[in-house]
């Protein structure tokens, strides 16, 4: 029986992929660096900034990185204090997991301070029994590290649960870890959601009860 949900953050509980993909489009030409949509999804979107731009820029110290890193994020903080919605769905859905008895979290490759300032823009923290910040884990996704600390910091097994992600890196984290996970189209086709592992894929939270995990208990 599953029993323990699972969120990834951006892209997973408000479609945030097109103001970081607008964000990045912006600062990559300052460093000589153009942005095209299939390389957004494919290098960028899902990875944990220092990952990502470890791969863009192998020569740069750690502290520029990181510098480069808080730039980018305070200017998505600016821009998404007005635009965050949730996805469609997803308040229904949250209420449903509750008075059912389940519990739910939340595991993001997201900085600390943006996962923060996004739950608490969008009302969602009550919700959550725990959230897990991928940068604090001992790797961030893809690796499974914060899943499997996601599920100990719960006291339940991956067998119990269920992972949204919209990406590949998430997807792969979360099935690595052993998690039945479903991949959300809001920013990779349903395709490469199911090539990275996801076991059902839907467009948002407005129908999730009527996939196939969900049919014995909706």
């Amino acid at each position: 029986m599953k029993t323990t949900i699972l969120f990834d953050l951006d892209g997973t509980l408000a479609n945030t992929d097109p103001l970081h993909y607008q964000i990045w489009a912006e600062l990559l030409p300052e460093l000589g660096r153009t942005l095209t949509p299939d390389f957004y999804q494919h290098h960028i979107s899902g990875r944990q900034n220092r990952c990502l731009l470890a791969d863009l820029f192998p020569d740069w110290p750690l502290a520029v990185v990181d510098q480069f890193a808080d730039r980018k994020e305070a200017l998505f903080r600016e821009r998404a204090a007005a635009k965050l919605e949730p996805l469609p769905g997803l308040l229904p859905f949250l209420d449903w997991i509750k008075g059912r008895g389940l519990i739910c979290g939340v595991v993001t490759n997201a900085p600390r301070l943006n996962a923060f300032f996004m739950l608490e823009t969008l009302d969602l923290v009550r919700w959550f029994d725990t959230i897990v910040i991928a940068e604090e884990a001992a790797a961030p996704k893809p690796d499974p590290a914060p899943y499997c600390w996601a599920l100990e910091r719960l006291g339940r097994g991956a067998t119990t649960a269920i992972a949204f992600e919209d990406s590949a890196p998430g997807i792969r984290s979360a099935t690595g870890a052993g998690i039945y996970t479903v991949g959300l189209t809001t920013t990779h086709g349903a395709a490469d959601l199911r090539s990275a592992g996801a076991r059902e894929v839907c467009a948002d939270f407005s129908g999730v009860l009527g996939l196939e995990v969900f049919r014995d208990r909706a």
